[in-house]
């Protein structure tokens, strides 16, 4: 395992989920647009994970252990500037759950953000929006009758587990703001 590698890709998670919340936190976080504090932060990573995969491949398990590759995962899905390097590491992804050398969730929520980011209908259930009353609903799912199946294979729960998650998050942030 190269350790100066995880915890490089570590310290990019964790400033993206700083940045996150201290956007979201003094409300500079915008609902329609990109802030481009996050934009410059997202860019940023995104270049030093396609330097990263350029000398080493994808960074799975084996060479960064198992938060290095959520770290790793985190940047690319949220690479949304650079949506052609997103599809590049949809293969990368898959080739490494075939070697199990990621989590399978990994590569259902990057797929899914690619296809929602190109109009198209996801695959695994992993994307929400909101309705007129800020209860999760799913975007489009390609063949949803077997959403539940596919998300089984990679270790997702049900969609409908996954939905009744996010809205007890969404009663949970509301009851905070009273």
């Amino acid at each position: 395992m190269n350790q100066n590698l995880a915890d490089e890709l570590v310290a990019m998670m964790t400033e993206d989920q700083r940045l996150l919340q201290q956007l979201f936190d003094s409300g500079e976080l915008p609902s329609e647009s990109y802030h481009p504090r996050m934009k410059a932060l997202h860019e940023h990573n995104a270049s030093r994970l396609k330097e990263i995969i350029g000398a080493h491949g994808w960074p799975g398990i084996s060479l960064v252990g198992e938060e290095g590759a959520k770290a790793a995962w985190l940047v690319v899905q949220h690479s949304v500037s650079d949506h052609e390097f997103m599809t590049e590491c949809v293969d990368l992804l898959e080739e490494a759950v075939a070697r199990e050398d990621v989590a399978g969730w990994q590569l259902a929520f990057l797929q899914d953000r690619v296809r929602t980011l190109s109009g198209k209908p996801q695959y695994y259930g992993t994307q929400f929006d909101a309705d007129e009353d800020g209860w999760p609903i799913p975007f489009p799912i390609e063949n949803s009758a077997t959403v539940n199946e596919r998300r089984a294979r990679l270790g997702l729960n049900s969609l409908e587990e996954r939905q009744e998650q996010i809205a007890e998050q969404v009663r949970k942030h509301r009851a905070n703001i009273k």
